[in-house]
């Protein structure tokens, strides 16, 4: 079958995410070729990978010429990329990629899902609820705005990528999501941004869980839907999922009606995952971020048969037809390393308080913790038994982590 299938290079196996894509793809006979950061890049680990290399050095150029040594070589091939700031790279390139079939969005797309500001727009005049957001320019603007804020607040960059290199020259961190509880604190936060002229998006905090609705789209044309609950999240007040949980499609059916008109009114081509917080005592759905990639939680939807990866290359680079199949609802999936950090975290806690005044239930969340390893219906981002090396790779990594990890959990810095 490998014979008549075109390989399939994939750039970025060093996470969960590119690990999924080698085994979705190299279950079905695929060649797929790896390219990881490091040599102990996880995906690199995988039986289902027909070759792995570790990724040129010299930045763009030198991935470049890589990929085109690569392509003289395998000949026509669909290249997948994970990262956003891959993604911005290879579109810089397009044009001297002629040999790959590019199984991303290209860039005048992606800057349009990159901008949450630009999507809340689009999606409000879509009558799709979005949380009350202000961006300020000066201080001195969010000094004025603060006494005014119902708390928490939460703050995220508008176009994470763009902000990310002028944040590394001032010394700064990119923290994808932070959460402030007082105007005190959050002009404390802000306070160091002014090296860089530019300052996080403020945005009000939105109650429930989060709730992901995964979409292929082409021609304007829903192919493929999936979704799933976030059950937990880290840290725990909501970021990445840790453990998530396949919903069916009979639930939120409107919802996912108005991801669909949104992602056709942003010309989305490709797959994305639209992200809302959901809160079921309301019934209210606000809008978190449009992610045009595929995302963290790719795991369990190709353990629950929406094999997003395969259906991709069929229809972008084998330009064959995708029809929406079953997929299997109520299958839980864990991504252990932010999971044990979770529990390890809300242990530490006292029974009420910390951020949120969230209760904790020590003994239900270890209670709930161990009975997820025998519970017949979980699986992992990682652990698969059918292609076991990845974990004992990730296994190990995470131990090199451990002082790092057990530093941050005291409150030390290591």
């Amino acid at each position: 079958m490998s014979e008549r299938l075109l390989p399939a290079v994939v750039l970025g196996v060093d996470t969960p995410i590119g690990l999924a894509i080698i085994r979705d793809l190299g279950r079905r006979g695929v060649p797929v070729y790896g390219i990881g950061r490091e040599p102990a890049a996880i995906g690199l680990a995988s039986r289902y990978l027909y070759r792995g290399l570790t990724r040129a050095g010299g930045g763009p150029a030198g991935l470049q010429a890589q990929l085109g040594a690569l392509s003289a070589e395998i000949g026509a091939a669909c290249l997948f990329a994970i990262a956003e700031s891959d993604i911005e790279a290879l579109n810089l390139m397009r044009a001297k990629l002629p040999g790959y079939r590019l199984m991303f969005a290209d860039a005048a797309r992606m800057e349009r899902v990159l901008h949450k500001d630009r999507t809340y727009a689009v999606a409000a005049g879509l009558g799709i609820h979005v949380p009350r957001t202000a961006q300020c320019a000066t201080l001195e603007q969010a000094a004025a705005l603060a006494p005014r804020l119902r708390y928490p607040v939460v703050l995220k960059w508008a176009n994470p990528t763009a902000i990310e290199g002028p944040l590394q020259r001032a010394g700064l961190a990119l923290d994808k999501v932070h959460y402030s509880h007082s105007a005190e604190e959050l002009l404390a936060y802000l306070r160091p941004y002014q090296r860089v002229g530019q300052f996080p998006l403020i945005q009000e905090y939105c109650a429930g869980h989060g709730l992901g609705q995964f979409v292929l789209m082409r021609g304007g044309q829903a192919h493929y839907l999936f979704q799933h609950r976030r059950v937990h999240e880290w840290p725990p007040e909501g970021g990445v999922s840790s453990l998530c949980v396949s919903l069916p499609l009979e639930q939120h059916a409107a919802l996912m009606q108005q991801s669909v008109a949104l992602l056709r009114a942003l010309d989305w081509e490709g797959v994305a995952m639209v992200e809302y917080r959901y809160d079921a005592a309301t019934g209210q759905a606000a809008l978190m971020e449009v992610n045009g990639r595929f995302w963290g939680s790719l795991p369990l939807a190709c353990q629950a048969g929406a094999a997003f990866p395969w259906f991709s290359y069929q229809l972008f680079g084998l330009q064959q037809a995708v029809t929406q199949q079953p997929y299997q609802a109520g299958l839980r999936c864990r991504f252990m390393v932010p999971e044990t950090k979770r529990l390890l975290t809300l242990l530490a806690r006292p029974a009420r308080g910390g951020p949120h005044q969230l209760r904790v239930r020590r003994w239900r969340e270890l209670g709930g913790y161990l009975a997820d390893f025998v519970r017949p219906r979980t699986c992992y981002f990682v652990h698969d038994w059918r292609d076991p090396a990845p974990l004992w790779r990730d296994l190990l990594q995470a131990l090199r982590r451990l002082p790092r990890l057990s530093g941050s959990l005291s409150g030390r810095k290591t």
